[in-house]
């Protein structure tokens, strides 16, 4: 049996989805990045490995995400793409008439317009932490409430307050200002994921016409209280595709799926040994021209693999 491998990397999370040719979810796998995106992607390798039934093999292999060029080295990628085309596609897989994607993750947050099954438009945030999962998770720390509970009391929420939700600065100590008055703390949970929405249509959302079907991907859409909140600003009702989480993935299998079945190329896949490999990263500052580009390099056993992150070409090629 033919499986397609989609990996989708990102500063907080590292997920991996396992298709079978008739785009069927086998395997998938979730795990924290915790700043070691190589490792993640080693062990995520392993996991899939395990979840895979035998005289299974893997014909493709796509990454998506903020390291995608990175695990893309590691594996042996067939392809890479980009979040914004990723997420798109796996949101048309299970949702065919979707028009809008909303998909907040831990350190960014998009939105996507797609209209007649072509995406038109699309917003990102990457530079504030307030309409993203990591305002969540920093400031149910603060509360001292378990991230998974999170939701389930932001629905017990009778008044909610309002939080300043633009700067997590201003939330954090808008939200102790809250608990030093006296109010409850479903009724500020509920009121942090109502500022969290708030911060992401205003500023990732902004301009953008926002029609149904709506879905709700990423992490942060297992918290029912950014569920309920989206549902009563919004003028449509927001749809939570199955596999939410891995949708990243999904996306990159089912497009690693057509290009592989469009040609009669072997797959460039490393095999499960790559999962054992010793690769180093380092970097170093190219001082060829007034630009001083800082160049990564991915090797192995002393050899270079790849190098990135230059302005130019001069450094593309491995040595």
């Amino acid at each position: 049996m033919k499986t397609y491998l989609g990996v989708d990397v990102g500063s907080v999370t590292t997920k991996l989805a396992l298709l079978d040719d008739d785009a069927q979810l086998m395997a998938s796998i979730y795990l924290r990045t915790q700043g070691n995106p190589i490792g993640m992607v080693q062990k995520g390798l392993e996991e899939i490995r395990k979840q895979m039934p035998p005289e299974v093999e893997i014909s493709g292999v796509a990454t998506t995400g903020s390291a995608r060029y990175l695990a893309g080295v590691v594996l042996g990628a067939d392809l890479t793409k980009n979040e914004i085309t990723s997420q798109a596609i796996a949101a048309m897989h299970y949702i065919p008439e979707v028009q809008t994607v909303i998909e907040i993750g831990g350190q960014d947050s998009k939105i996507i317009i797609i209209r007649d099954g072509v995406v038109v438009d699309f917003g990102m945030n990457t530079v504030c932490a307030a309409g993203t999962g990591s305002f969540l998770d920093h400031q149910a720390e603060r509360l001292d409430v378990n991230i998974e509970e999170f939701g389930e009391q932001a629905l017990r929420s009778k008044m909610p307050v309002r939080i300043a939700g633009r700067c997590t600065v201003f939330a954090e100590s808008d939200m102790i200002h809250k608990q030093q008055m006296g109010h409850k703390t479903e009724d500020i949970i509920y009121g942090l994921c109502q500022a969290l929405v708030r911060n992401y249509l205003n500023n990732v959302a902004l301009g953008k016409e926002i029609l149904p079907q709506v879905a709700f991907q990423g992490g942060v859409a297992f918290n029912q209280g950014i569920i309920k909140a989206l549902n009563e600003t919004l003028d449509a009702q927001v749809t939570v595709p199955p596999h939410h989480e891995v949708m990243g993935a999904i996306g990159a299998a089912l497009l690693v799926c057509e290009e592989m079945g469009n040609n009669s190329h072997r797959t460039k896949f490393k095999g499960f040994e790559a999962s054992q490999m010793d690769f180093k990263v380092s970097s170093f500052m190219c001082k060829a021209c007034p630009n001083l580009c800082e160049i990564a390099q991915i090797s192995v056993n002393g050899k270079v693999l790849a190098r990135w992150g230059g302005r130019c070409d001069r450094w593309e090629v491995a040595a």
